[in-house]
């Protein structure tokens, strides 16, 4: 039992240097092209959302989602994230979002520690809602079907 239970510590322990091993080089290796990468704006969400090239991860707290919601966008509050981020794809481009950007930037930094291609939503869901007004709002639903 003891050996169990030290190498299931052994394990955990791997995974925790791997993970502050990726921050460690994602931030010694932070550059102005870098801090370019990290940014989404609404317009290019909306073009990655109708082409599959990536999904919208909305982190605000539950009660914020039920108020108003984004159905196109995969619902992870930020508190759960650490219990949940293993639903997310690796494979695909993850964009975080909350209704300004500082959850959001909190959330792709602790999936960018847990090797997720991850960027943010960088004018926050207020920004895309208000670009989401009438004509465009149909024209994006109808391009996202």
């Amino acid at each position: 039992m003891k050996t169990i239970l030290f190498s299931a510590f052994l394990f955990c322990l791997s995974v925790t240097v791997q993970s502050q091993d990726l921050l460690d080089q994602y931030v010694s290796g932070f550059n102005y092209e870098a801090r370019k990468s990290m940014k989404v704006s609404s317009e290019e969400i909306l073009e990655l959302l109708i082409n599959k090239k990536a999904i919208l991860l909305d982190i605000r707290f539950e009660e914020e989602q039920k108020a108003w919601s984004m159905p196109y966008a995969v619902l992870m509050p930020l508190p759960q994230l650490p219990d949940r981020y293993t639903e997310l794809d690796k494979n695909i481009t993850i964009v975080t979002a909350c209704p300004d950007k500082d959850r959001a930037i909190m959330a792709m930094m602790y999936l960018k520690s847990k090797g997720y291609k991850v960027k943010y939503l960088k004018d926050g869901l207020l920004g895309l809602a208000e670009l989401l007004r009438g004509d465009k709002a149909q024209e994006f639903i109808k391009k996202l079907d």
